[in-house]
Formats: structure tokens, sequence, C-alpha cells
């Protein structure tokens, strides 16, 4: 590791202990230090702020792709991280380099003072205020989580919202029920602003409704102003303007449509034409959905396995990735599951017992939150999966190899797992 890594590294674990909560949902310790700061938030290019349970980082992912073909730069942030903090931030398209990342950290330690603050409000901060010094046609801006206490939601007015699929998720802070999340999350709306509506449960779509009507904020909402389908292996997009007729996104699961018709949406808002549509299709890249893994230690220890690597973990997420599975040429399938204590374990893998020959559970290395490898294990036996462990993910695909060495293997169920597979191949 560089010095300049290490500068950086060592300022990102101060911060974890500049409050005593993770997660502590307010906007004021973020107006404070924004202050501070100056307001960088004021000063950046048209900004796309999205929320949602599921899809958010895909469907970024896909209008970013679409912005930079045809021809323009945007700044992108995103959490949380797979291998890499820098992930996070990109600036005009490039992830941020070393320098600038110290160096914006830095300046907001200094401005923070003695102040409390949580990680996530401070580098939200620092991504804020890197992307108000460099140049660029549009800023997307993906929230932590929820929306209207959300460390993001300090832009005044938006170029666009964008809401993306709701499901329970977090119920620990955002409620217990799909209307209280889909209030939280529509806390993004703003007056005015045009908010794109992937497809939502009815009972979050009504509260979505209520406020963007209290706010006078325009909806261009999945099943009323566009519609998006698959025919005949390409994908379909309608809306107000007239038809598209594009290639199926690059990024693999049936459930890529409906993000992909969202940032169809949003491109057809911002009017940047053919080449943005035709490349936020084909151009996309999100890794740890529905990754395809052909290189790296474990691929090499398994050269006959096909090696999958996803990050989702709700009953949402279970529910697409098992339709997707189902969808796949004929194949043994097995999982390596590794989960959080703070998710719903048996929503998630209980859809996922129909198309999975075995689950061996694993703990999430370096994780104080990890679900045991044996609660994981016991928990998918109750929802139908033949189950056993494993003390890694490498033993755990050593172990199904040498059982069914062409088989099809998903390491599944946290994107902090998802993180530790891509760091190790990095």
């Amino acid at each position: 590791m560089s010095a300049e890594a290490r500068g950086s590294d060592l300022l990102l674990q101060r911060m974890m202990t500049l409050h005593p909560k993770i997660i502590d949902l307010t906007l004021d310790r973020v107006w404070r230090l924004l202050a501070a700061l100056d307001h960088p938030e004021r000063t950046l290019p048209p900004v796309i702020h999205l929320a949602g349970t599921n899809g958010k980082g895909s469907t970024q992912a896909m209008i970013r792709a679409g912005i930079e073909a045809a021809g323009k730069t945007c700044h992108a942030y995103t959490s949380p991280h797979l291998a890499r903090f820098h992930e996070r931030i990109r600036l005009a398209g490039a992830l941020i380099s070393e320098p600038a990342l110290e160096a914006v950290l830095d300046e907001c330690v200094v401005a923070n003072g003695s102040e409390s603050i949580t990680y996530f409000e401070i580098t939200t901060c620092a991504a804020l205020l890197a992307m108000s010094r460099v140049p660029a046609d549009y800023v997307l801006l993906e929230t932590g989580l929820g929306g209207r206490l959300d460390a993001t939601n300090v832009m005044a007015r938006p170029a666009a919202t964008v809401i993306t699929p709701i499901s329970m998720d977090h119920e620990q802070y955002l409620g217990d029920t799909l209307a209280l999340i889909a209030g939280e999350k529509a806390g993004i709306l703003k007056r005015g602003v045009p908010c794109v509506v992937a497809p939502q449960p009815d009972e979050a779509m009504q509260v979505i409704e209520a406020r963007a009507a209290a706010l006078g904020a325009p909806l261009l909402a999945h099943g009323q102003q566009w519609h998006v389908w698959e025919e005949r292996g390409r994908l379909v997009f309608q809306d107000e303007t007239g038809l598209l007729d594009l290639p199926l996104p690059v990024l693999p699961g049936a459930h890529q449509l409906q993000n992909a018709g969202a940032a169809l949406a949003v491109l057809r808002h911002l009017e940047l034409g053919d080449r943005a549509f035709e490349g936020a299709m084909t151009n996309a890249d999100w890794p740890a959905r529905m990754q395809r893994l052909r290189s790296g230690p474990l691929a090499e220890a398994a050269p006959g396995v096909e090696l999958w690597l996803d990050g989702g973990h709700n009953p949402a997420a279970g529910e697409a990735l098992a339709v997707h599975l189902a969808g796949l040429p004929k194949r043994p399938t097995h999982l390596i599951c590794g989960m959080l204590n703070t998710k719903d374990a048996r929503g998630f893998l209980r859809p996922l017992a129909q198309v999975a020959d075995s689950l061996t559970a694993v703990s999430i290395p370096g994780e104080a939150n990890t679900l045991p490898a044996l609660e994981t294990a016991r928990l998918a036996r109750e929802v139908g999966h033949d189950t056993r462990e494993a003390g890694d993910v490498q033993a755990a695909l050593t172990a199904i190899a040498a059982q069914a060495p062409e088989a099809r293997v998903l390491i599944c169920g946290s994107l902090y797992l998802a993180g530790h597979v891509l760091r190790g191949m990095v």
C-alpha cells in the first residue's frame, strides 16, 4: 500500500470514531459541516438524486453510462463501497484519486473540529466538496439510507429525483410498513422537480403520489408516463415522446429491465438523445450484481465451476435472484451465503430454496454484525434449503467443486461478503 493510500485509510478510520452511533438519521450535523465548508452543495452541476430499496446502484450505473455515451461528463456518489472507499466517489467519470480523497477528508476533519458526526455524514460532505471543485455536466447522487433524513438530501432543487423499487429493509430505521418506508424515500422529492418512479407496490405508490401532489412535483411513473418490456430479445421503452427499440441491458437479471426503464426515463427527461439510450443499455458496469467471476483465485481454484457473485440481501433481492437463476440454462446450482444479523435472512433465502441444490453458510470475515455461519445454516434449513457450513468462501467452493465440478455457484447474501471476495481478486 502506498503512503498516500495509508494516509486516506488512517483518516477514514479516524472518522469512524467521531460519533458513537453508526447510523443516526438527522440532517443537523450535515448542515453544520456544509456551512463550515462554505456550502459546496450549492455550486454543483445539475443533480439527479436517487432513493429506493433495490436497484439504486444499477439504475445509477445505467444513467451514468448514458450520460457518458452522449459525450457528457458526470460525478457519481454511491455507497457502500465493495473493495475500496474510492468506489463511492467518481469525479467526471474517474474514481477519485488518493491525493484528492485525502485532501477533502482532511479538510472535512479540520472543519468539523471536535463536533460529533457520523462516518457517512462526513464522507458525504467530503464527496460534495470534491465534486464542487471539478467541472462536470451532471451529478448522480445516491442516498445511503432512506431519503428524508439521509445525508445526501441537501439539494434545494435537483434536476430530477428517482425512486427505485421499494421493499422491506432497514425497518429499525425507516419503519415497519411499506407506507412508512415509502414516506422516508419520498422525502427526496422537491417542489416542482420531476420524479422518475420505478415499479412500486400499491401501498408505496400511494404515499409517493400523495407527497408529489403536495409538492407539485411531476411524476414520471412506470405504468403511467412510461412503460418498458422485453420483446424478441430487445428492450422496448415507450413514453409520451415515442418508442425506443434497444438492446437488453448488459447487466444480467430480469429485474434490470425495470431499472433500465427508470434510467431511460431520466435520460429522456434530460433530452440527451439516441446515443445516451443505447449507451445506457450496452456500457453500464456495476460490480456484485450477478457478476460472473471468470478470473482470480476463486475462479482458478474451481475452473469447471460457473461462478457468480451478487450482493443482494433482502427479500426482494432474493426473489429477483431466484427468477434469474431459474431462467438460466439447466445446471446444478449451489449457493455460498453469508449475511448480516440486521437482515431478514429467512425472507432473502426462502425464494432461493426453489432453485438451489444446496446452500453452504459462511460468516463474513471482519464484520462485527455478521450472522454466524451456524445461524445462517439454521435459518436456511427452516425455509427448505439443504445446508452445510464452511470456514470461508474458499473452503465452501472447494467442497462444492469436489462434489459437482461443473456446477453453477452463486456467492450471495451481503454486499460486505461481495466486497470481501472482490478485495481478494486485486
